[in-house]
């Protein structure tokens, strides 16, 4: 089944197509996304869904990556956290895919003006959290809305909008307990050798532990089939909780992290849910932080 948008971008259009492991999203014959409706795992370990890939660059080339070697449990585009707590009770890992199922209610595709928008209704359930028959219950509602914009001149931007609303009382969610503090949303990307990264204060340099870079970060290289200069830009947009943004990252075998909450963890209500906002900007050739900046201005 195919959904049609009028075209931003020359004379391509937005279409998608649903299949039993998720839906493909399009622009004319390029591919844009894959988001994964169904569970997926490596010989029956680290069983996931809910996330997106591949993701492709403005060229068609796969910049993401599932199952790598070095962390099997990465995957693409994904949302995770170490932490996920009732109570005292540790119930699961959804960063790791241990004692953690994501299942996936309903899902909707929609169009807003020129844009194709993805609205999927995911219950967090855990075999570690059971009712009194011993069936697993869910105790988090996750409602994700995922914007794809068609092409514009040299890029590309997909929003998310993730809203987090527990079912039981005392859930805490946080990252990793250690220094890093690492959970949140994350990007897997295939990383080129020269891989650089910048924010609106100028260059930046991994660290082991989170860089405080401010609301967006740049990553550049050598990612697409042409070899050619190419980047992505991951944005925290400023009605996510907190003042300020922790970043971690990685210039080989690893994820990018916009860190949140870090490792202290935090609690989830049962009544107004944490709304987090993401968006991926895709682009080809150079972009100025200037550009960047006024991108995810005009992005509110």
């Amino acid at each position: 089944m195919g959904f049609l948008l009028v075209p931003l971008y020359g004379t391509a259009q937005l279409t998608y197509t649903e299949s039993e492991a998720g839906i493909q999203i399009k622009e004319g014959a390029e591919n844009v996304l894959f988001y994964q409706t169904q569970a997926k795992s490596l010989d029956g370990e680290f069983s996931r869904n809910n996330y997106i890939h591949p993701l492709y660059a403005i060229d068609g080339s796969v910049i993401t990556e599932d199952f790598p070697e070095d962390h099997p449990h990465h995957r693409g585009v994904f949302w995770a956290w170490h932490q996920v707590v009732i109570g005292d009770k540790n119930i699961g890992d959804s960063w790791e895919c241990r004692d953690f199922i994501w299942n996936i209610e309903e899902f909707e595709i929609s169009r807003s003006g020129e844009n194709l928008n993805l609205m999927v209704s995911t219950h967090w359930e855990s075999p570690q959290w059971i009712n009194p028959e011993g069936a697993q219950k869910p105790f988090l509602l996750e409602n994700t809305k995922i914007s794809i914009y068609p092409r514009k001149e040299n890029y590309r931007i997909v929003r998310f909008e993730i809203a987090l609303l527990a079912l039981e009382k005392n859930l805490k969610i946080g990252g990793s307990e250690d220094e890093k503090g690492y959970g949140g949303f994350s990007v897997r990307l295939k990383l080129p050798e020269d891989i650089r990264f910048s924010s609106i204060e100028g260059v930046v340099t991994p660290q082991n532990s989170a860089v405080e870079a401010g609301r967006w970060m740049n990553i550049f290289g050598s990612f697409t089939n042409k070899n050619a200069p190419s980047g992505i830009a991951i944005f925290s947009h400023q009605e996510s909780p907190g003042d300020k943004e922790n970043w971690i990252l990685r210039e080989k075998e690893s994820m990018q992290n916009c860190v949140y909450p870090g490792r202290k963890s935090v609690a989830v209500s049962t009544i107004n849910p944490t709304i987090l906002k993401y968006s991926l900007l895709m682009y080809e050739g150079q972009m100025s932080g200037r550009e960047i900046q006024k991108i995810y201005k005009e992005l509110k």
